[in-house]
């Protein structure tokens, strides 16, 4: 069992930066939102964002970069400037937008940012779109039933998870909201709670693995 309470929302609007997005989107637009910590960027993260885009129809994906995710640790995440330049080497379609828009807007949770965005631009049809690995902890995330009301979601498998995430708490919650793939060129317009759930070739690369990778050698050179 899990327990969803509400949460207080609040407004990014009196943030010195929360009208300067650093990028401008047009009404009627569909756009994905795919938001992480991205410590590193690697090309399983790309392929959830292409996998979306191609598979939804979206006009953009915005990688929404945290400054900090609240449920991972600081001293294991990079400084934010090193993980934007990393996002960038990877997303370097025209349809792609990498942003730092929750540092400028100081929101720390995903339920602030996506409401902040939704009155920034009214008229854009917003998705967020996750792995299967986010979803099997999707109901550890603040206001996470809230983020399912606010607008459709769109979930990628990842390796060995997507059986796991299918049965997550988030998932039989929400189970009478999700839309077969079939209909995802039109998830950006169904109203919420509405979620898919979209399969592909399957990307193994993972962060915690390059961590691991890189720390080792680190190690072998100090």
């Amino acid at each position: 069992m899990w327990v969803a309470g509400q949460v207080r929302q609040r407004s990014g609007g009196g943030r010195p930066g929360a009208l300067r997005p650093g990028f401008t989107l047009s009404r009627g637009m569909k756009v994905g939102l795919y938001g992480g910590s991205f410590n590193p960027a690697h090309e399983g993260h790309a392929h959830v964002a292409e996998t979306a885009r191609q598979r939804l129809g979206l006009d953009r994906v915005i990688w929404l970069v945290a400054p900090q995710n609240p449920l991972k640790s600081s001293t294991e995440t990079q400084p934010l400037d090193a993980r934007l330049a990393g996002v960038r080497a990877l997303a370097r379609d025209r349809g792609m937008i990498v942003s730092d828009v929750e540092a400028r807007l100081g929101t720390r949770y995903t339920l602030d940012t996506v409401l902040a965005l939704k009155a920034r631009f009214p008229g854009v049809r917003f998705v967020w779109i996750m792995g299967a690995d986010s979803l099997a902890g999707f109901h550890r995330w603040r206001g996470w039933t809230q983020i399912m009301r606010a607008l459709p979601v769109a979930v990628v498998s990842r390796p060995w998870i997507s059986l796991k995430s299918r049965s997550s708490p988030a998932a039989r919650r929400f189970a009478a909201a999700r839309i077969p793939f079939t209909r995802a060129q039109g998830l950006a317009g169904q109203p919420a709670p509405a979620w898919i759930f979209l399969y592909g070739p399957l990307n193994f690369q993972s962060s915690t693995a390059l961590r691991g990778r890189l720390q080792a050698a680190r190690a072998r050179q100090g």
